[in-house]
Formats: structure tokens, sequence, C-alpha cells
């Protein structure tokens, strides 16, 4: 069985001693920091988690490894959209939407495309993974685009 809270108290470390920058299997991806409040408990949560660069807004994916439940940060993020996130050394807020249709099946299709691991999630599931934009609700919290970005 993974520990799955060590794992994470362990790369929030490493993403935080290091500026956003990570080694291991997240060496160059894109990860971010979430911030949440328990939907149920109201207790701050921080997940960290990859994203896709999109049009100004931080694309995150509801994958759990391929797991047939949605990950509690998604059920909090329903509950409590407005929340924070760490990208580097910078803490910006934001909204969180979920997409839908074409919208969310291409912006799946193309996470999937950068890194693998995603579409043997969705094959592992029978539940369609969730895509969730990350809106800044302030001045100079956006990412570059995704074409702005080199694939990895």
């Amino acid at each position: 069985m993974v520990d799955t809270a060590g794992f994470n108290a362990r790369v929030i470390e490493e993403f935080r001693a290091d500026h956003g920058r990570l080694g291991g299997g997240f060496a160059g991806a894109p990860v971010l920091l979430l911030h949440t409040v328990g939907a149920r408990s109201g207790a701050a949560r921080v997940n960290p988690m990859m994203y896709l660069a999109d049009r100004g807004r931080y694309l995150v994916f509801a994958s759990k490894a391929g797991s047939d439940r949605h990950p509690d940060w998604y059920y909090n993020l329903l509950a409590h959209p407005d929340v924070r996130i760490e990208v580097g050394d910078v803490v910006v807020a934001v909204r969180a939407v979920e997409l839908a249709g074409a919208e969310r099946d291409t912006a799946f299709a193309e996470q999937a495309a950068r890194y693998p691991g995603f579409a043997g999630y969705q094959r592992k599931t029978r539940r369609v993974i969730p895509v969730v934009a990350l809106t800044p609700t302030d001045e100079g919290g956006a990412p570059a685009d995704r074409t702005e970005r080199t694939a990895p």
C-alpha cells in the first residue's frame, strides 16, 4: 500500500525547498501545489499535482492514478472553488471551474499526449477523469500559454 500522505509531504517539501522544481518522476514536469478546504471537514489541505498551462489558466486533472473514485481535492474544489495555488515561489488566488464537453476532451487529450500516464489512468477506470481550470483572480498569476511552452 502506498503512503500517499507521506509521499505528498515529501514532494511538497522538495517543491518549496527547490522553488517549484522537482526530481524523480516529476523532473521537468509542470507541478503546482493546490490549497483546498475540506468539503466536509473544513480542514486546510495541500496537494501537489501536474498542470497544463492554457490561455492564462492552470488545468489540473482529477485522475487519482486511474482509481474509480475522484480524488478528495476534486470534491473540495466543488464545495469551495475559490482557492490558492503555489507555482514556484508564487502564491496565486484562483477560481476552479470544471471543463465539459469538447473543451474537456481537448485538454485531456493534450495532457495525455504530453504525459502518456494520463491516458493509462483513463484506461484503468470507467469514470471520465475531470479536468478543472484554475483561473487566477488577481493580476500577474497567469501561466504562459501552452503554445509558448516547450513540449517535455
